[in-house]
């Protein structure tokens, strides 16, 4: 890390990169950014750590700055092409966090689904027991310099997670996704992540019950959790409640104690355990740890919840057709008197159209399915099919919403709309609250 520069992110409202800045900033590094206009959750972040925000624009770029490139941008972009003329050091973001973390005891998470919630939840646990520094995919990022610890999400797409060598690897599952990317279809996705475990220092936690996450072999000891009789580290006796979920842990057959979490879904029962299985390894006290697990209250856009008159309006990321049983599996065990309905916005056409028949059995599992219009993405703005392609094979509803009219969603009362995606859905969600509130302005 080079002290006498300023560290310039070219994308830096991306949830990994803004994390990434506001880490450099609180290790009292010299930090700045460049993106879109359009206003980011990530944004809020940012400013109030005091870290300036440009628009792109080559004019930007200036000697003495190193530039920390954005997944989402080629050599061709206006401002990576005029560092490279000026011959500025450019550093992609994978290539920067894997130096940072190098210097701690490092815990990377990865998985087609629950990275950002795992990493969440070690980052919150860690910190409570240790001096710990984190990255998160939803925007949060903590330096600290005297840091024991460093939680951070390992991403599998276009495999830029081999620029990390990790302590520890907590791998949640592994599924396809990335069509666009991982041509070899499941196969190319399982070698992206044995590639990665053999990069791994000290030992990987694998979800036990995943036959893809399971094949993956290693050079360090791997072990599995989950609520089988083979696993290493397993849940038994659980009691799933509208307040949470308790259970018992087993590691190696020895019983640890009860665990409890306020968190809601099997996969965060499953989540815990990988987090408890780190402490353990780490030799962390276990009442330690279950004290820091019951007090960790999420991560931004994953079952982010609120209510506007008799409605409870949940926002989540989920994209992809695990997540979406998850997030229903979660509301199903919090509200299990209301009826559930989802508005998904697809996220891609290649996602769309390579996983249709998933995405139907999934959203199904709601009570009634709306769906906004297909999201792109910087490499991906059209395709040859349409939400109403997917509407039309789902059995639970499927009409596609028009985002100035969002007044079908106005005939639930005392109900749960979960909005998913990973692009804009919000959008939708914001007028449709709007509307709600107009109906009821004294029961918000």
């Amino acid at each position: 890390m080079k002290e006498n520069t300023v560290y310039h992110f070219v994308g830096i409202k991306g949830t990994g990169m803004s994390a990434l800045a506001l880490i450099l900033k609180d290790l009292g590094y010299e930090v700045q950014g460049s993106d879109i206009d359009k206003y980011t959750f990530t944004q809020r972040g940012l400013e109030q750590a005091g870290i300036k925000i440009m628009p792109f624009d080559e004019e930007n770029i200036h000697e003495g700055l190193t530039i920390i490139k954005g997944n989402a941008f080629d050599d061709d972009q206006v401002e990576i092409k005029k560092a490279n003329d000026m011959h500025l050091p450019v550093v992609t973001y994978p290539q920067m966090v894997g130096k940072l973390v190098s210097e701690y005891t490092s815990i990377g998470i990865a998985g087609s689904h629950g990275k950002t919630s795992t990493t969440g939840l070690l980052a919150h646990t860690l910190s409570g027991i240790a001096k710990t520094s984190y990255l998160i995919g939803d925007g949060t990022g903590k330096g600290v310099k005297d840091a024991k610890f460093f939680v951070f999400e390992a991403d599998e797409y276009r495999r830029h997670f081999l620029d990390y060598s990790p302590d520890y690897l907590i791998i949640t599952n592994i599924d396809f996704d990335h069509p666009d990317y991982f041509f070899g279809g499941i196969n190319d996705v399982v070698d992206a992540f044995e590639s990665e475990s053999r990069k791994t220092k000290k030992g990987i936690f694998i979800w036990g019950e995943d036959k893809h996450a399971k094949s993956i072999k290693a050079d360090v000891p791997i072990y599995y959790y989950g609520l089988d009789e083979s696993d290493d580290i397993r849940a038994t006796n659980i009691n799933r409640t509208v307040k949470g979920s308790s259970f018992d842990v087993t590691i190696k057959g020895e019983n640890i104690g009860n665990f409890e979490i306020p968190l809601y879904g099997e996969h965060n029962v499953l989540n815990s355990l990988a987090v408890i299985g780190v402490g353990h390894m780490e030799h962390l006290d276990h009442a330690l740890i279950n004290k820091e697990l019951q007090t960790f209250s999420g991560v931004k856009r994953r079952f982010s919840e609120k209510k506007v008159a008799d409605m409870v309006i949940i926002d989540d990321y989920a994209h992809h057709p695990q997540e979406i049983k998850a997030t229903i599996d979660a509301a199903r065990q919090k509200y299990p008197d209301r009826e559930v309905v989802a508005v998904f916005q697809p996220h891609t056409y290649t996602r769309t159209l390579a996983l249709m028949d998933d995405f139907a059995k999934s959203l199904d599992l709601a009570d009634e399915v709306y769906l906004t219009s297909i999201f792109g993405s910087i490499r991906e703005k059209h395709g040859d099919i349409t939400s109403k392609d997917l509407g039309d094979k789902i059995h639970k509803g499927g009409q596609v919403l028009k985002l100035e009219d969002m007044s079908p969603l106005l005939d639930y009362h005392n109900a749960v709309i979960i909005f998913m995606g990973a692009g804009d859905v919000q959008k939708y969600e914001t007028a449709y609250e709007q509307v709600l509130s107009n109906l009821n302005p004294n029961q918000q």
